[in-house]
Formats: structure tokens, C-alpha cells, sequence
């Protein structure tokens, strides 16, 4: 059995190895292909944005300001950082996180001795040199890694500049933006009047009435398609859809912060409805990303701000969650 198995996962590797990579999803800033440059260095590559890797470092009692995390200004010598994630390198055996940190390192970066604390050094120069290189700038590494379409995922306020740059260079690259408006769509967001306000300057709608709110949703939906999107983008840890007959007056109460919190729960179900109509209107494709409890390090949230790290899975309720979603708009 096992080796059916062995042969059975072979074969289809074998049968889609060669293939171009699709990614819908992709964690990446435009501006790395906008731009061209080189990534700045080790640390700021591979440790300080990834919340995997120093949720698990904080975890075992080191400060985000060692690791060159903070508040504006907050500053730390990469190579110092680099060291640290070097010399706790051990508490990622048997995490994900291992697995494509050593791909990365052995494949992408042709890095062969492994990471210790006495390597770092070595390997952070070996590193450095390599991001010079022009194999290793960001077009140069989306070729290599045979990338046919790339999504980045963009606030529904992002001015998409890098993607207009990029659609009007030669480059044949396709890095195309995901529509991600939930500053604009969940009250509880603490930035949600002045997401409001800013969505009011950049589509000069007056967003004084529900209307309004709807157009200007509609005309950053467009702009996004204009520069390639194919879909939304949509997290909510506790899934709830839900329609509202006359949604005006609920609105107006949320965009003035007077709303109570269930019924900013109940504003943000009716829109993901409205987002769902707008879909089968326009063509983007609606993706929703349930289940998982964001910040819940009251901590980190307070001093480092969101997104963070500290996710945590929520059981989710499918069949009630989109009942009323789905009966909208699931026939259409």
C-alpha cells in the first residue's frame, strides 16, 4: 500500500510540476514589480513581514523591537535580527514555516550550509550578495518561478498606482490587484470613518446617503477591474449575511459611529450580500475568508497595531452564515 501510495503521489507530481503558477491569493506589494529593485536585505526579506515567523520568536519571549517591529521609526540592525531568527532557527522544527523557510534558503537563494547561530553571519553576507544580483530582483525571480498570473490582495482605498505602472510597461509579467474592502464595509473596523472619509475624496461622492455609498463602491470596484482584478477579497471571523429591507438608516448610523455593535454586525452581513449582487453585476469573483479571529493579542494590537499575527481558527457555520446570502443571489 504505501508503495501504491509513493507511486500514486509521484506520478501526479511529475504531471503538474512543469506547470505555470496560478496565485489568486498572493502576499506580495505590487511594488516589487512596479519597481524592480532589489529587496532591501535578509531581515527585511524573510523575518520582519512574516507574522509566522516572529509570532513564534515573540512567543518564546523576544521583543518585537529586536526583531525591527514597532511603531513608525522603530528601527534595528538587520543583521542583529537576522542572528536572533538564526539562533532560535530550532523552535521551527516540524512547523510549516521550517519546511518553506529551507526551500527558500536552499533553492531560491542557493544557500547550501544550514542556519545556525554560527553561520548567520556567513549566510546573511551570502544572502545580501545574491539580492544585488539581477537573477534574484523581483521580475527576474516571477519568471523563474514559471508565475503565469499573480494577485496581490489591495485596500478598496489603495490608489493602485503600482499596478497602472505596471500595465502600461513592457514587462509581460501579469500582476493584477484583488479588491479588499472591509475598512469600508465593517463598522467595527476602528478606521472605519475615516476609511469613509477617504473613500469619499478619492471617488468625489458625498457618501451622505446609502446611494452614494453604493456608487462609490461601484467606481473603485471598476477601477480595480480596469486594472485587471478578477475578484474580492472578504475576511470575517464570525460568518453572517443578512438583508436589510431599508439598509439607509443603518448606514447612516454606522458612518456617524453612533451604531451599536450588533448592529454594525448586521450592516456588515447586509453588505457582503451588496458585494455579492455587485459580483454577479460586474464579473469579479467573490471570495470570503471566515473563521479566523484576528488581533486576539490585545498586547500586540495595542502597541503594534493589526494584523500582527495571533490568528486564531473559529469554528464556522457554513449553512447559516450564507443562508441569506445564498438565497439572494444563488440562483443567479
Amino acid at each position: 500500500m504505501t508503495g501504491t501510495l509513493s507511486t500514486t503521489a509521484e506520478r501526479l507530481y511529475l504531471s503538474m510540476k512543469e506547470l505555470p503558477i496560478v496565485s489568486p491569493h498572493g502576499h506580495c506589494d505590487p511594488s516589487w514589480f512596479a519597481q524592480n529593485q532589489p529587496f532591501a536585505n535578509p531581515a527585511a526579506l524573510l523575518v520582519t513581514p512574516d507574522h509566522y515567523v516572529f509570532r513564534m520568536l515573540y512567543a518564546q519571549g523576544i521583543p518585537m523591537a529586536d526583531l525591527g517591529i514597532g511603531a513608525p521609526g522603530a528601527e534595528a540592525d538587520p543583521r542583529e535580527v537576522f542572528r536572533l531568527f538564526a539562533a532560535h532557527w530550532h523552535l521551527f522544527l516540524g512547523t510549516p514555516t521550517r519546511l518553506w523557510m529551507e526551500y527558500v534558503l536552499r533553492e531560491t537563494l542557493q544557500i547550501s550550509q544550514p542556519l545556525t547561530a554560527q553561520t548567520a553571519d556567513a549566510i546573511y553576507d551570502d544572502i545580501s550578495e545574491r539580492l544585488q544580483q539581477a537573477e534574484f530582483l523581483p521580475r527576474a525571480l516571477f519568471e523563474r518561478f514559471n508565475i503565469e498570473t499573480l494577485a496581490t490582495t489591495d485596500s478598496a482605498l489603495d490608489d493602485l498606482a503600482h499596478h497602472k505602472s505596471l500595465r502600461a510597461s513592457h514587462w509581460p509579467g501579469r500582476v493584477i490587484p484583488t479588491f479588499r474592502p472591509d475598512g469600508v464595509l465593517d463598522p467595527l473596523d476602528p478606521n472605519f470613518a475615516a476609511n469613509l472619509a477617504q473613500l469619499a475624496k478619492i471617488t468625489d461622492h458625498s457618501l451622505d446617503s446609502f446611494d452614494s455609498y453604493l456608487a462609490a463602491l461601484r467606481m473603485r470596484r471598476a477601477e480595480f477591474i480596469d486594472c485587471g482584478a478578477t475578484a474580492t477579497d472578504h475576511a470575517i471571523d464570525i460568518l453572517h449575511t443578512e438583508w436589510l429591507a431599508d439598509p439607509g438608516p443603518l448606514y447612516l448610523s454606522v458612518a456617524k459611529g453612533t451604531a451599536t455593535q450588533e448592529e454594525a454586525r448586521r450592516f456588515y452581513g447586509h453588505m457582503l450580500i451588496e458585494m455579492a449582487q455587485m459580483s454577479i453585476e460586474d464579473g469579479l469573483v467573490m471570495q470570503l475568508h471566515a473563521g479566523s479571529r484576528r488581533n486576539t493579542n490585545r498586547t500586540i494590537l495595542d502597541r503594534f497595531g493589526r494584523d500582527m499575527g495571533a490568528d486564531i481558527p473559529l469554528t464556522t457555520d457554513w449553512v447559516n452564515g450564507l443562508d441569506a446570502l445564498l438565497n439572494r443571489v444563488g440562483n443567479s
